[in-house]
């Protein structure tokens, strides 16, 4: 069990921010161990055939065997929503001493394992395992960051309002079951650590999480008071987007407009689309002015005649894959 103290004080300085970096290792605990989360189900599939080459085992032993992670992979952002590479260059600053103390706490009381023995072995040994986290960043967590980030923020939304309305007590009351607020103190069961920490005028910072199962402060009393909790509305991330309904496309452009545009996959000119269409020339020339004017399709000429095509944006509205 960990417990924070907070003040008046505290709680007016408590402020949200996201994390790239911590979401990145959070996310091999849910590769190594899929139980955790069947939600998370969908992004483990997809993202084990793009590790490729990657060492796999290295990353994972970064998890200690009760699936705690180092601190000095998770350091609390400074701003909002840091970069990733900004968030990784402090840890690429840390002390080598700091380095192997964060690693054995997380595998205490097991030795720590040969591939984080070879990989802290000096300082370009540290920078390597900085580049191979890099790397993975790149393949599982960047090209889902954006949707993500809409959750996380979403989250945070939520969060505030709570706050507004009533206070800490209503903020933390369903954050998670481990979760209890009372008495000014915030307290965090099954928790791999066992402390209690004054705030002391450092605050409070709230990381919502997609990856976290539970909520993960710091394994270090040393740390300031940092909680990453598991984010609300996880489950419709990895959910597949529903079938385009073909009627809406008509109920929103008109039938013409919505015809013309399932034509053009292919670039046609005015006089193929009227034969096509069964209308006249002047009719399809209207309606392909509307069209291109709101970005919907794309001209070109070739030689006298003009022809059209289905732009990208035209092919999101028709459910197209980009």
């Amino acid at each position: 069990m960990i417990s924070f103290v907070l003040g008046v004080e505290d709680l007016a300085d408590a402020r949200f921010a996201v994390s790239p970096l911590q979401e990145t290792v959070l996310s091999l605990r849910v590769l190594r161990d899929p139980g955790l989360s069947a939600s998370h189900l969908p992004w483990r599939r997809s993202v084990l055939g793009r590790l490729g080459a990657l060492d796999t085992k290295l990353l994972f032993s970064l998890v200690g065997w009760r699936l705690a992670l180092p601190d000095l992979l998770t350091p609390p952002p400074t701003v909002f929503a840091p970069a990733f590479e900004d968030e990784l260059d402090v840890v690429r600053r840390s002390p080598l001493d700091l380095v192997r103390r964060d690693l054995s706490a997380v595998h205490a009381p097991r030795p720590l394992p040969e591939a984080l023995r070879a990989a802290t072995a000096d300082d370009a040994s540290v920078a390597g395992l900085c580049d191979l986290l890099c790397q993975y960043w790149r393949a599982a967590v960047e090209p889902v960051w954006p949707q993500m980030r809409l959750v996380l923020e979403a989250d945070m939304t939520y969060r505030a309002r709570r706050l507004a309305m009533g206070g800490a007590r209503l903020l933390f009351a369903d954050m998670h079951p481990n979760l209890r607020w009372r008495d000014g103190v915030l307290t965090i069961d099954r928790t791999i650590g066992e402390f209690r920490v004054a705030s002391s005028g450092r605050g409070l910072l709230l990381i919502p999480s997609v990856f976290a199962h539970q909520p993960a402060p710091p394994v270090s009393p040393d740390e300031p008071p940092i909680l990453a909790y598991p984010s609300r509305a996880v489950a419709t991330l990895w959910a597949p987007a529903p079938a385009p309904d073909p009627t809406v496309l008509a109920a929103l452009v008109g039938e013409p407009k919505a015809r013309l545009l399932r034509l053009l996959e292919e670039p046609l000119a005015t006089v193929e689309l009227a034969h096509r269409l069964r209308v006249t020339p002047s009719a399809v020339s209207q309606h392909l002015r509307v069209l291109f004017d709101s970005g919907l399709v794309t001209r070109t000429r070739d030689g006298r005649r003009v022809l059209y095509h289905r732009s990208s944006l035209g092919d999101r509205l028709l459910g197209e894959p980009a």
